[in-house]
């Protein structure tokens, strides 16, 4: 449970804000999404490697300017 403590006088929008901020980094709905459908280990293995060969692709790119 995510607890995030209101100061005095602060804006609730603002500790709305926070307490959003705090959410996604637990990474909660992205856990939810991935698990509306079942994925092969195959298909997760082929888009980490997809992944890693962008990143990489990007690396090179940013190294020859």
């Amino acid at each position: 449970m995510i607890i995030i403590p209101v100061r005095e006088g602060e804006n609730i929008d603002r500790a709305l804000k926070r307490y959003k901020r705090k959410f996604e980094k637990t990474g909660r709905m992205k856990e939810i999404r991935n698990r509306k459908q079942f994925n092969k280990k195959s298909e997760l293995r082929r888009r980490t490697l997809q992944k890693a060969v962008y990143k990489q692709h990007l690396q090179v790119q940013e190294e020859n300017n």
